[in-house]
């Protein structure tokens, strides 16, 4: 015969497994560590809508900006894990940790769930520059060393890391000019004040297209499909050159593992719609949808390369 305690140990695995198996059950919260209206924002709640449809209730964006996004991914870290909070974060996850002195979470304390999408940068130009080419920006900085400068959003920011990835491989002399966010360094980029800078493709598109940027590269292995014309780093200058603008979900470490995968499953259905592809594609980005697996493979590799950037740049926070 079974005993009182092994009773209520079954009848209690027995409610675990109801409950789980009842997950959604109320309203998700989705928090997107940086203000409305930036990229990641925007895909959030492409993201946000379409999941929420699927599982059959409501998940909502919540937007907890500052430190570079630390502050919205320290909230969900302690948060309670139950899958009804989760984050959309970015490449400076991978970034921040070797910036800031201390951050306000453990490194353990969020789980990766899928990588939600892939965005390479274009190296851009004023329309009108004489730099028509990787070649002949690789020739002005060697040929004066210093005079060369870059802009970008910040030193936190991929676009920062992606120059300076580009600096460190070539072993070019060229001086960062950071903003406070890429709209500005974009404008100083088209009216000349400053020599180049690696932007979004969403960002840079329109102007490309409207002739008020050039592209000389992008950062990913292969072409742009916004941008089939332009060259990658890699096969010009840098072969095995990428710097990545990332999107991915995590949730609070010790979710369950039923609850993790319902999300997991159901946020992969989402990035196979035609409608979500396109949204991310007019972007210049990639579907993706991983496993957690994977995801967890991809961040140890971000994780690795900039931090080496970071450190043999020297670089600090603005």
């Amino acid at each position: 015969m079974k005993s009182l305690k092994q009773y209520l140990l079954a009848a209690c695995a027995c409610a675990a497994v109801a409950a789980h198996a009842a997950f959604p059950e109320r309203t998700i919260t989705m928090v997107v560590p940086y203000a409305p209206g930036g990229a990641a924002d925007a895909v959030a709640r492409v993201v946000a809508t379409r999941l929420g449809a699927k599982l059959g209730v409501s998940v909502i964006v919540d937007n907890k900006a500052g430190a570079s996004g630390t502050i919205g991914a320290g909230f969900v870290a302690k948060a309670p894990a139950d899958g009804y909070t989760m984050l959309y974060d970015a490449t400076p996850q991978s970034i921040n940790p070797h910036l800031f002195p201390k951050m306000p979470y453990a490194a353990n304390a969020l789980q990766p769930l899928s990588l939600v999408l892939l965005a390479p940068n274009a190296l851009v130009v004023k329309a009108d520059s004489p730099l028509k080419s990787v070649s002949d920006l690789i020739a002005r900085a060697k040929a004066e060393p210093g005079k060369l400068n870059f802009a970008s959003g910040g030193s936190g920011t991929v676009q920062r890391l992606a120059a300076e990835l580009f600096r460190q491989k070539l072993n070019l002399d060229m001086v960062h000019v950071p903003y406070k966010s890429g709209g500005p360094a974009i404008a100083d980029v088209m009216g000349g004040q400053v020599d180049f800078m690696f932007g979004t493709v969403a960002a840079t598109y329109p102007l490309i297209s409207g002739g008020k940027l050039r592209a000389l590269a992008v950062s990913a292995p292969e072409r742009s499909k916004r941008l089939p014309y332009v060259p990658t780093v890699a096969e010009t200058v840098i072969p095995g050159y990428e710097a990545y603008e990332w999107n991915g979900v995590f949730l609070p470490a010790g979710t369950p593992e039923p609850v993790a995968a319902k999300l997991q499953q159901t946020l992969a259905e989402v990035l196979k719609e035609d409608a979500v592809k396109q949204r991310l594609s007019d972007l210049g980005a990639q579907a993706i949808g991983s496993t957690p697996a994977d995801f967890a493979v991809f961040l140890k590799q971000e994780d690795a390369k900039w931090g080496e950037v970071v450190r043999k740049g020297h670089i600090k926070l603005d």
